[in-house]
């Protein structure tokens, strides 16, 4: 039986994580899957919470020792899944509550389509049954998806709040770049795989993305507590952006500019603030040039599961298991 390894993110927000793990503990399928819990090291009783889930066995805990961002984390859990020899990554983060026959589905799709695909993602909706806006997949890297009525529609990226993934496509295409830590990395890896492979909303999936609101990120509008994230979104959009060319560059200038006439215009405070933080970060943004690693497949892993409801932490970000020859990562 083929094995999916259902990987989610987390760092302070042990409530939410406690439901998501119900979540996934009513999925139809939660026999052919196992839950892999990847904590940025949080500091609010998190691994305590989890201890009934972990003497019941029903998950497997990871400690980054450190927090290595949304991006860090996936690729970290990611990494662990892709040795472990499961058969299919499917990654979320805490806030996200899959319908209980949300990875059936997936799994469906996967026969449908035998296996001639780069990633699947799911139908997300907000905590009042709409469309999550923050998480509509794109049908080009300009135009979002309006069809989310037919089963099954083709897209070119998709975020990190439900997409499943054969593991062979992380063999190929390497792990998610974890110097983006946050915003960006998950349209980057699945524009990443979208250029090569086929890839699919499944509306026949669904999850729930428990955010705080449905209004998207907008630097003109949020909280001045939460300036310095969109530090991370323009730098890592120009990354994003100039891999497609001039239609990359034409869309990105397009939205630079519509971005810097928001803050002038409707910006309620800091418009200076948020007005250098648009224009210096993507300035930084032309020299981010990380580098992407990849798993390699040149030595014998130990079984999936082994690990099983053990507890990894190391000061260098890696489960201890790892510390020695059986992983390598390559870059290019």
């Amino acid at each position: 039986m083929k094995k999916t390894a259902a990987i989610i993110v987390t760092y302070n927000r042990k409530e939410l994580l406690a439901e998501n793990i119900e979540h996934l503990l009513g999925q139809s399928l939660r026999s052919q899957m196992d839950i892999i819990v990847i904590d940025n090291a949080s500091t609010d009783g998190t691994r305590e919470s989890l201890q009934p889930h972990l003497q019941a066995n029903e998950i497997i805990y990871l400690n980054t020792g450190a927090n290595l961002g949304g991006a860090g984390g996936f690729q970290y859990g990611m990494r662990y899944a892709a040795e472990h020899h499961y058969d299919f990554l499917w990654v979320m983060d805490d806030d996200s509550m899959p319908s209980p026959n949300a990875l059936e589905e997936l799994l469906k799709w996967d026969q449908k389509l035998s296996g001639n695909y780069g990633f699947l993602s799911s139908k997300i909706n907000w905590t009042d049954g709409s469309i999550c806006n923050m998480n509509i997949q794109k049908v080009s890297i300009s135009k979002k998806v309006t069809d989310f009525t037919s089963d099954c529609v083709p897209i070119v990226t998709g975020t990190f709040v439900s997409t499943f993934f054969p593991v062979e496509r992380i063999f190929e295409f390497g792990l998610p770049i974890k110097e983006f830590f946050l915003w960006c990395d998950d349209l980057e890896y699945t524009r990443r795989i979208s250029r090569k492979y086929p890839c699919y909303l499944i509306n026949t999936s669904t999850v729930t993305h428990k955010s705080a609101g449905n209004i998207g990120s907008n630097i003109a509008a949020d909280e001045y507590e939460r300036l310095n994230r969109y530090c991370y979104a323009y730098r890592n959009e120009i990354y994003f952006f100039r891999r497609e060319g001039i239609r990359g560059w034409s869309y990105c200038f397009c939205r630079l500019l519509l971005h810097l006439t928001r803050v002038i215009l409707k910006a309620k405070d800091h418009r200076a603030e948020r007005l250098k933080i648009i224009l210096t970060s993507t300035w930084k943004g032309f020299f981010f040039h990380p580098e992407i690693e990849y798993v390699q497949t040149c030595y014998d892993f130990p079984e999936k599961g082994t690990h099983r409801s053990s507890i990894f932490s190391q000061d260098n970000g890696f489960p201890k298991p790892f510390a020695t020859n059986h992983s390598f990562f390559g870059k290019i």
